[in-house]
């Protein structure tokens, strides 16, 4: 595909919403694994305006913080600006948002991403790990979004550079390669009390039943306290409890089903990375695949269990032996762009080969 600086096209758009407090919680003391730093998020997010600009976007909506990056990328832009300049670059208007009563937490991301996605971008690029995708993917309706690596967990981002992100994302907004047109696949729990109420939410990646009876510091890593498993896909290199049903029953993110995994201490033993640096021996009885649209029951009142409900390896749900607890996996959620295809899609103009092996001859 031949890229080259594009005239711009009225009325695209794209938005940018980095979490600032990705790759921070409790997994990065207990493993060998470093902070991301805001600096880097911040050259991230210039990255992917630069190249968002230069394939015709006319305007970019980024979300604002009080750790630095929405400003350093604000100061950075101003510098470029009035520095030396080729013909190839060019800034796309950059309108900054705030919200009333920010509260620096996931519920921060879900706002942003509702306000973005009303104003129609055509894509929302998300800087964070597993639990920053989950609290986006609700409120992004019908826009796709691309999810960049930059947490703890990261088996649903993906870890590629970011100008290469900017590419697609523009790409996608300026109608020269097509959103994409398949939901990923969800979780939904739902925890019925003994007074009739119902807790429900949802997972992108895994959900975990596990024997802590509280939520604490919310990540999850001890693998002797883990009971049940359920994953919407299952890639033996991910990082997470994902790579625990990855190990013995791999399934992709495009396939039909998900997987479920019954864990035993006195089962087969997997060696899993858990967490970055992190390689703990897991016992697992069975796996089996997840039908969608069949709601899975979990063990509670059977084995009087209490205890957690992980999502997306972030504790969220204390349950007791008198709760009904399900997971179900459904095909409704968030359209991910697909950034290979995206690049790859035949819309751009290519040089013949046998104009390229002349080029330059006299």
């Amino acid at each position: 595909m031949s890229m080259h600086p594009q005239h711009v096209v009225p009325g695209s758009a794209i938005g940018i919403i980095p979490n600032p407090m990705s790759g921070r919680d409790i997994r990065r003391l207990i493993a060998q694994a470093s902070v991301f730093p805001n600096t880097e998020k911040a050259s991230m997010v210039l990255r992917i305006i630069r190249a968002a600009g230069a394939l015709g976007v006319e305007r970019v909506l980024m979300s604002t913080d009080k750790f630095g990056i929405a400003a350093g990328v604000l100061r950075e832009m101003e510098r470029l600006k009035n520095a030396a300049r080729t013909q190839h670059v060019r800034w796309p208007e950059v309108e900054f948002l705030t919200l009333e009563n920010a509260t620096e937490t996931a519920s921060d991301t879900t706002r942003y991403t509702e306000r973005i996605a009303a104003e129609c971008a055509a894509a929302v690029v998300l800087l964070g790990g597993d639990g920053t995708m989950r609290a986006a993917a609700p409120a992004l309706g019908d826009t796709p979004m691309l999810a960049l690596s930059t947490g703890t967990n990261n088996a649903f981002p993906i870890m590629i550079e970011a100008t290469v992100a900017g590419m697609a994302a523009g790409l996608v907004a300026t109608g020269r390669a097509p959103a994409p047109a398949r939901r990923s696949k969800l979780l939904h729990v739902a925890v019925t009390r003994s007074d009739g109420t119902t807790i429900r939410e949802l997972a992108l990646v895994d959900v975990c039943v596990n024997s802590l009876s509280d939520i604490g510091s919310r990540a999850l890593w001890k693998p002797d306290t883990l009971r049940e498993l359920y994953c919407t896909f299952a890639e033996p290199h991910a990082i997470g409890l994902s790579s625990i049903a990855g190990q013995v029953l791999p399934t992709s993110r495009t396939a039909p089903d998900g997987v479920g995994v019954a864990l035993d201490p006195d089962g087969v033993r997997v060696l899993a990375p858990i967490a970055p640096g992190l390689l703990e021996p897991v016992g697992v009885g069975r796996a089996y695949p997840l039908l969608p649209n069949v709601p899975n029951i979990v063990a509670t009142q059977t084995n009087s269990l209490r205890g957690t409900i992980a999502l997306d390896g972030e504790r969220e749900i204390e349950f007791g032996p008198n709760d009904h607890v399900t997971v179900t996996l459904k095909h409704d959620g968030p359209y991910v762009i697909d950034v290979p295809a995206t690049l790859a899609h035949p819309s751009q103009p290519h040089v013949a080969p046998q104009k390229m092996a002349t080029a330059g001859r006299s």
